[in-house]
């Protein structure tokens, strides 16, 4: 378990943010993306309430000290298992707590949380509530504009007053509806029609809350853009995941006004000791490199680097030895 850090401005942090995004923002994954930028707030995949109060799965909130600012993603519906389960992510040193309202798989469904929690904002209430008073960091809402059939223009408001009036301070919107019957996750990212301007409005009409926005934002220029117009923070997710030091880089600088993070070949030498411990503790190379594979994303020698890191990381033995090679086959930066 990692502490946390004392001070963090979670207000100045979520001005960008990486979305939480099931099987790839694990730990390794928000290791390197510190590296490559020291501000940018770090989000852990969702990790459901039952498995840390009902299955004991407490390897699940393990971290590095370094990751920080960094917030824990839950998922469920039950106030007082979410209060648990919130309490248990706050001692092990998160600097955020937040519930996860827009994922649309049926494994979500079915446990009657995601994104189908938009169709229960007083169920949301209730959660945040009960989470709030178990814990002293912040506790924190993703949602979506709606699902299926309802009408963003009226249950994007009335979701967003319930949940501020029950003491939550800053909600992340994925602009688009979710569709829970026929589409699936992948075509949940990409179908539903992004609405920008939808969110752009609850920034006006709820002065009071913090509102970033999540849903097609591809580069820092977008981002840049969307906080002009007035919002607090812009979450980026697969954008960041594919091309890690094309978006976070530069997001210190851009963003923050701040010195930045490492280079990609920086990042790529900092990561071998880090690789080292973990090979040798018993880990697998290809745990930690599948993160590394769009380090070099638009630079010569960026497909020779994936190819050689994807043929040769789940060889036995693999370690650090695979990631310098690899890094010998892409060509140096231009001046």
């Amino acid at each position: 378990m990692a502490e946390k850090e004392n001070n963090v401005d979670l207000l100045v942090a979520s001005r960008l943010s990486v979305a939480p995004m099931m099987d790839w923002t694990d730990r390794h994954c928000r290791y390197l993306h510190r590296l490559l930028s020291r501000q940018t707030l770090l989000y852990t995949e969702m990790v459901t309430s039952p498995a840390l109060v009902r299955g004991g799965a407490m390897h699940l909130l393990d971290f590095n000290p370094e990751e920080h600012p960094v917030a824990l993603q839950l998922g469920g519906s039950e106030p007082e298992e979410l209060a648990q389960a919130a309490r248990l992510g706050a001692e092990a040193g998160y600097d955020e707590i937040n519930l996860n309202c827009g994922c649309p798989s049926d494994r979500v469904q079915s446990g009657t949380f995601g994104a189908v929690l938009m169709k229960h904002p007083e169920l949301v209430a209730d959660c945040v509530s009960a989470m709030r008073e178990a814990v002293d960091v912040e506790v924190t809402v993703k949602c979506r504009i709606g699902v299926d059939e309802q009408d963003p223009e009226e249950v994007l408001p009335d979701f967003l007053e319930k949940v501020s009036a029950a003491g939550c301070r800053r909600v992340t919107v994925h602009a688009r509806k979710a569709w829970l019957q026929g589409l699936s996750p992948k075509e949940n990212r990409d179908i539903p029609p992004l609405d920008y301007p939808l969110v752009l409005k609850m920034r006006a009409a709820f002065p009071d809350l913090h509102l970033s926005i999540n849903g097609g934002i591809t580069t820092l220029d977008q981002a840049e853009a969307l906080l002009a117009q007035g919002l607090d923070g812009v979450m980026i997710g697969r954008a960041a995941y594919h091309e890690p030091a094309n978006v976070l880089c530069g997001a210190d600088a851009r963003i923050y006004g701040q010195d930045g993070g490492m280079g990609p070949e920086e990042a790529v030498l900092s990561m071998l000791p880090y690789i080292e411990r973990h090979v040798s503790g018993g880990g697998k190379l290809g745990q930690v490199t599948r993160h590394m594979l769009g380090l070099f994303a638009g630079r010569p020698g960026a497909r020779a680097w994936r190819r050689h890191l994807s043929e040769h990381a789940h060889r036995a033995g693999a370690g650090p030895d695979v990631v310098r090679d690899a890094l010998a086959l892409v060509a140096p930066e231009a001046a």
